[in-house]
């Protein structure tokens, strides 16, 4: 297994001669992906792709591998290597009906987790999933439509018990969409297995799962850092629990109870969506502002409305009305939107994002937050990720952007959907952040179907007429 993190040299820590290669990869690393499959093809090996890009664009990925598979269990790779076979052009797109009831241990999984550790340069965390799956419905989201599955709790025990084994200190992370969803149960499996003060925990959860009590029971059981979704100032009451509540009443509401777990908790993220359909004009993000101001030792993660294929039952939405943009695969990230803005024009969209960027990270308020937070590692935390990834990285893409709308034709008229045809900006970008591997990028991959989606389902579903005819 090769743990790539983007600091490697990927060309020496791949395998010579093999017969058979499973990648996975999020979208954003989709064409490195594409790259990797065409040089180990050339080579005689067979490939197959997996996680969250297979997910969302199988159509296209099955150009590029042999196998592409969605929801994998132990019996769809018996599946796969059982058969064993070139199936080119077109992949075999195989799936199995939901998410493994079970996961391998972090026993069997501990030479590859001991591995990615090792890259680590300072803070090392072991990822873990008590859930799969999510409660909510949220339409935008990749798992709205999956079943919310608690796993084995007494796995979880051996898996925590087996780290206190391995590590001095253990910092776990629980990657699970909505940790604490059947909160009970998994604290009594935490509290039964891990004596007070020998591990610590992060968690993404919801605003509706953290009352008080529970939030002081979490950090009873070292839980150090939480990230709940707040996502909308004007949707999702539903997971923050503020109910009607929108606009100020909601910042509030919201700033009141994440004030309170901070009192409790020394790191917390709240994460936020900018450019869905309900949010216009300059509010959304003075909402945000004040949000901060009220609320200074929280940490704030942006990002951008994305239409990820057929990750989402929003996409088809968005598709019928077509307003996703082919951008390259290589940009879909959290800070690139793929959708075109229902009340923004492009220049003023990355206007109000590189306003609500700079204030969010600037020297007074990333002070704030170190002031706010007790803790040594939570305070140099904020101050790291403001000044680095946040302030110096996203404002200066913002601000890119929203030059090169000014000058860059070929970027304007793409992005307002009149043309297809991809801006040299978005290919020399590829070219130089692939390097070597650009010469193995199929020639046809920088460009997809934004509306594959949209055509799968007219294929599966044909009009009555249609389906009446071929039956005749």
């Amino acid at each position: 297994m090769v743990t790539y993190t983007g600091r490697e040299n990927l060309v020496k820590e791949l395998p010579g001669k093999v017969d058979f290669v499973f990648i996975s990869s999020f979208t954003e690393a989709a064409l490195l992906s594409y790259a990797l499959s065409s040089l180990f093809r050339s080579r005689g090996a067979l490939t197959a792709i997996g996680g969250p890009h297979a997910r969302c664009y199988p159509q296209d990925a099955q150009k590029y591998f042999d196998y592409v598979l969605g929801f994998t269990d132990k019996g769809l790779i018996l599946e796969v290597l059982g058969d064993c076979a070139q199936h080119r052009p077109v992949g075999l797109h195989l799936s199995a009906d939901h998410h493994p009831v079970r996961l391998p241990g972090v026993s069997e999984r501990w030479k590859f987790i001991e591995q990615t550790l090792r890259k680590a340069p300072f803070i090392k965390i072991v990822p873990l999933l008590s859930s799969l799956g999510c409660p909510y419905t949220c339409d935008f989201c990749i798992d709205s439509s999956v079943p919310y599955q608690l796993l084995d709790t007494d796995e979880m025990k051996q898996d925590l018990r087996f780290l206190l084994g391995k590590l001095k200190h253990p910092r776990v992370a629980w990657h699970d969409p909505n940790f604490g969803v059947r909160f009970d149960n998994c604290m009594d499996a935490i509290e039964e297995a891990v004596p007070p003060g020998r591990m610590d925990f992060i968690a993404e959860s919801t605003l509706s799962l953290l009352s008080e009590s529970r939030v002081k029971r979490l950090k009873r059981n070292g839980f150090k850092a939480l990230l709940p979704g707040i996502e909308s100032w004007f949707e999702m009451g539903k997971k923050s629990k503020t109910g009607h509540d929108t606009g100020m009443d909601k910042v509030r509401t919201v700033s009141d109870q994440v004030n309170m777990i901070l009192r409790h908790i020394p790191y917390v993220q709240t994460n936020h969506i900018f450019g869905l359909d309900s949010d216009a004009g300059p509010t959304p993000f003075e909402l945000t502002k004040r949000f901060l101001d009220l609320t200074p030792g929280s940490f704030p993660a942006y990002s951008m409305l994305s239409a990820f294929g057929q990750a989402a039952p929003l996409n088809l939405t968005f598709q019928r009305a077509n307003r996703v943009l082919p951008i390259p695969f290589h940009f879909l990230s959290n800070i690139q939107m793929n959708i075109k803005p229902r009340n923004y024009s492009w220049p003023e969209f990355y206007g109000h994002l590189i306003e609500v960027t700079k204030y969010s990270y600037s020297p007074r308020l990333i002070m704030r937050r170190f002031l706010a937070n007790g803790e040594r590692i939570p305070r140099w935390l904020n101050v790291v990720r403001g000044l680095s990834s946040e302030r110096f990285g996203r404002v200066a893409y913002f601000a890119e952007m929203r030059k090169r709308l000014e000058r860059d034709v070929s970027l304007r008229r793409f992005l307002e959907q009149e043309t297809m045809e991809i801006p040299q900006y978005f290919i020399e970008r590829i070219r130089r952040d692939l390097g070597h591997f650009w010469e193995w990028l199929p020639e046809k991959a920088i460009r997809h179907n934004p509306n594959a989606y949209l055509v799968s389902q007219k294929v599966h579903n044909p009009p009555d007429s249609i389906l009446c005819a071929r039956i005749a």
